[in-house]
């Protein structure tokens, strides 16, 4: 009797829990959990959106590993993570040491710094738009302004070179091809990229706040320079955050859509170079009506994420330092 009345507890103790939670799991198995496995049974499937399923095995995975396109677009979203991670995280480092400090006008420049990550992606592109034009940009005119420091810095590297010039020097002069160029579009985007830094720079102040002042004290009283202290407090403090960071900027570069979306006017840019993985993956869903095949990119890309992020932490065993640990 007992224990049929402590089964019936624990039954009507479940039964609550599982009211009370409802909202969250209801949520994942509808938002998430179906649709996920829908997409991994779809990726199998020859499926044009307008008609029923086909199953075809593994043969959307196959075409992907010798689809070009593919390839590229690969290529493109590996070279960008690569250059605007690093970029990003640096200067969002150094941004956050220096708005720690106590600074007159310490609130406004940290305002300044976070209002443009609330400002929407489709309006932050058409101000980039104007920005990057050729002709009449704001960019191009101030580089304008120093085209003869480009010219003479020519002009040296010429002379010492034996004749030799650097053509992008001469084209920063005449003002970048921006969006046009192969070479200039993808360092527009990571240009770009670093438009959205402030999110980061207060994730770091946080993170600068909760370091000890003790070690600070400890490391001047041994004679360590400011330049040491960084490297040997700030750091290996603050590298449980910038763990954070780089995995949650790896996870956006790997999924950047709006901004090159708009900026190319929904096309793939100069010689491809400005095509991204979820670009090509929104073309073949709704472009091309190929949604068998663009869920088999989406559960590469999940899968490509997943690798780099174990990667990552991986390499943060050895370089984050935990306090307590």
């Amino acid at each position: 009797m007992r224990a049929w009345a402590g089964n019936a507890r624990g039954t009507r103790g479940l039964g609550t829990g599982l009211l009370w939670t409802a909202p969250w799991w209801l949520g994942f198995l509808f938002f998430l959990a179906v649709p996920m496995g829908m997409s991994l049974y779809i990726s199998f499937c020859d499926y044009p959106l307008l008609q029923p399923p086909v199953f075809i095995g593994a043969a959307n995975y196959a075409t992907l590993a010798t689809d070009p396109v593919f390839g590229k677009v690969l290529v493109n979203t590996l070279v960008f993570a690569a250059l605007a991670i690093p970029i990003g995280t640096v200067l969002a480092v150094l941004l956050a040491v220096l708005l720690n400090q106590n600074l007159p006008g310490q609130g406004l420049f940290r305002t300044c710094l976070f209002v443009p990550t609330v400002v929407p992606l489709v309006g932050a592109a058409l101000v980039w738009l104007w920005l990057l034009n050729p002709e009449y940009g704001l960019i191009n005119a101030v580089l304008r302004l120093l085209a003869p420091l480009a010219t003479g810095a020519n002009n040296l590297i010429a002379a010492l070179s034996g004749g030799h010039r650097l053509t992008w020097l001469s084209e920063l002069a005449a003002g970048p091809q921006w969006l046009s160029s192969p070479h200039w579009a993808m360092a527009a985007l990571v240009l770009i990229s670093l438009w959205g830094v402030g999110s980061a720079v207060v994730i770091y102040l946080a993170g600068l706040q909760e370091i000890p002042v003790d070690l600070y004290e400890a490391a001047m009283l041994d004679g360590a320079s400011a330049p040491r202290r960084f490297w040997h407090v700030t750091l290996p403090g603050l590298s449980p955050v910038i763990l954070f960071n780089v995995i949650t900027g790896l996870i956006g570069t790997w999924q950047i859509f709006a901004l090159p979306y708009v900026l190319m006017r929904g096309e793939q840019g100069p010689g491809r170079s400005t095509y991204f993985y979820t670009m090509y993956l929104f073309d073949n869903a709704f472009r091309y009506l190929k949604m068998g095949y663009a869920s088999a990119m989406a559960w590469i890309q999940l899968l490509i994420i997943l690798l780099l992020t174990a990667l990552v932490f991986w390499v943060g065993k050895r370089t984050v330092h935990y306090r307590g640990a």
